[in-house]
């Protein structure tokens, strides 16, 4: 009854949606095992597990609602869903995750952040700023904290407006086919709180598919370990690494999974830390608002109540990010595809996208337990070269080094999102041009797709969009 009144009291409506249950897919096409739903609609990644039973399915809605209502300004009658701000880069999860897809990157130096924010730190230099990388992973840049957020409440300024300009570089195929990569360079235009820090460090993050969080995590944390060669003792060239992060729940060190730099630990500490970044709200993890100790009219500002997201309800969203469904793959037995298949795993593209892994035992979540998944990573940490890094290290992730990038469902963000960008920052302007920007381990990988034909490329492309 409680949360009925919440939910009412946020002006909050649950409506079931529609998703199909056909049972007639292949193991080949359960992406998400027994969680995967068969939809290559607009609503692909904005569905709840296929195994996800009748009776949990509220928890689903609920955290679903307050994943898409937008929050609003303190003060207010929604007295469920105030207190969005001082500072803010969206007033709703929706706004960054459009359909629970892939944010949209800034095209043009006219274009907003909307769906894309820049993170800033400076080097730890102090022994007291060194200390305080085992729990934050970066030391805050001093007037900024470890976010750019662009906008405010009335009376407050936001941070700064981002602004991309691009370099076009030329290359070509082996054939003789050309191409052109764009090299991004970020500018922050209106800095309202004084010059950044000299040694500031920037990385623009474009906002990820939220599809199969749940199972990401539910994969046992000894099968990672038992992935990564820090020291490449195999000699294969690759040589993923472990992040190692603060889990605040936990107040412990524990295995990183979530983030471009696997700098997060869990769907909840995920959740609850865009929240707060992301939106301006705080929680029991993250009791705090989001100003620096410079920003007065910031830290004066009326807040939504201490927290501003309860915890019930935090868990709520939780719960529906860890069961958003994996959509099934397509087209598996196509020829090309197939074909395709073959050239990703000889271009050794399998060594870090792994085609499968397998999840252990999940409390609570007896839904992902036990399942067979094709997530296409390891969850590992690659240096990807020069021509990706950021220079901003994250806990132990270096300037140069990259969580690989699931790949499931990544052949329907055109549909789900109206958009072909990929990458940290959403450079890549279709598949191709993100795997030409693999470099560092990945280069022998990029040198072989070089190599290949029209044909075998719009082949490989064929199978990466089967996925």
């Amino acid at each position: 009854m409680k949360l009925a009144k919440t939910l009412l009291l946020a002006g909050v409506m649950l409506s079931p949606v529609a998703y199909s249950t056909e049972s007639t897919l292949t193991d080949k096409q359960l992406s998400g095992g027994a969680t995967t739903v068969l939809d290559k609609s607009s609503n692909a990644f904005s569905l709840p597990a296929n195994n996800l039973s009748i009776l949990r399915r509220d928890n689903f809605f609920i955290g679903n609602a307050f994943f898409k209502q937008p929050w609003v300004i303190a003060p207010s009658s929604t007295s469920a869903r105030d207190g969005l701000g001082p500072l803010f880069n969206s007033n709703s999860c929706q706004g960054c995750h459009v359909k629970d897809g892939k944010g949209h990157p800034p095209l043009t130096r006219e274009d907003s952040f909307l769906s894309t924010l820049v993170r800033v730190s400076i080097p730890a230099e102090t022994t007291t700023q060194k200390a305080l990388l085992t729990t934050t992973g970066v030391v805050p840049e001093p007037t900024y904290g470890d976010q750019i957020q662009p906008t405010a409440i009335p009376g407050v300024k936001g941070e700064a407006t981002p602004r991309f300009t691009y370099e076009e570089i030329q290359g070509q195929f082996k054939d003789g086919e050309a191409y052109t990569l764009l090299k991004p360079s970020l500018k922050l235009d209106k800095p309202n709180y004084g010059a950044l820090h000299p040694q500031v460090q920037m990385s623009v993050r474009v906002a990820p598919v939220m599809i199969g969080m749940g199972l990401l995590e539910a994969i046992p944390e000894a099968d990672l370990v038992a992935l990564a060669d820090p020291e490449d003792k195999n000699r294969d060239g690759i040589s993923g690494r472990l992040n190692q992060v603060w889990d605040v729940k936990a107040q412990k060190t524990v295995l990183g999974r979530f983030g471009w730099k696997a700098n997060q630990p869990t769907v909840a500490q995920q959740s609850a830390g865009a929240f707060h970044g992301d939106l301006g709200i705080t929680s029991p993890m993250f009791a705090n608002a989001p100003c620096s100790s410079t920003q007065a009219d910031c830290l004066k500002a009326p807040h939504g109540g201490q927290p501003e997201i309860n915890q019930e309800l935090m868990d709520m969203v939780s719960f529906y990010a860890s069961l958003l469904a994996v959509p099934a793959r397509r087209e598996v037995d196509t020829p090309e595809v197939l074909k395709g298949e073959r050239l990703f795993k000889a271009a050794n593209c399998s060594a870090c996208h792994l085609p499968e892994l397998k999840t252990g035992v999940k409390p609570d979540f007896p839904e992902l337990e036990h399942q067979s998944i094709q997530p296409f990573t390891d969850l590992l940490l690659h240096d990807m070269g020069e021509g990706l890094a950021d220079q901003r290290p994250d806990f132990l992730a270096t300037g140069s080094e990259w969580r690989t990038a699931p790949l499931w469902g990544i052949g329907l963000i055109e549909t789900v999102n109206g958009h072909t960008r990929f990458l940290h920052d959403g450079r890549a302007r279709n598949l191709m041009e993100a795997i030409l920007w693999h470099g560092g381990e990945a280069k022998p990988s990029q040198e072989y797709v070089l190599n290949l034909s029209k044909e075998e490329r719009s082949a490989l492309l064929r199978f990466l969009n089967s996925l």
